[in-house]
């Protein structure tokens, strides 16, 4: 299952940005649209990360918004 929402993935847009204010900032967002979608793309910016790397804030995020994370690519990571 999860080799083919990676393919969809592939040609996603990135919907959600995270930056300065942190994964607390796009919890209600990214939220909204799983309900609405079947995969968002979010991209983590250098002024999110810290000293975090993008798995870390991932797999935070996925947790904060009951998601699965499918993948992390560079800075982007792709949620279920």
């Amino acid at each position: 299952m999860s080799d083919e929402l990676r393919k969809q993935a592939h040609d996603l847009d990135v919907t959600v940005w995270v930056g300065k204010n942190g994964v607390d900032a796009v919890v209600d967002e990214l939220s909204d649209q799983l309900n609405n979608e079947t995969l968002v793309k979010v991209k983590f910016l250098r002024s999110s990360r810290g000293t975090d790397d993008t798995e870390e804030l991932a797999a935070d995020l996925a947790e904060r918004v009951n998601a699965e994370l499918i993948e992390t690519r560079g800075h982007t990571a792709v949620f279920h």
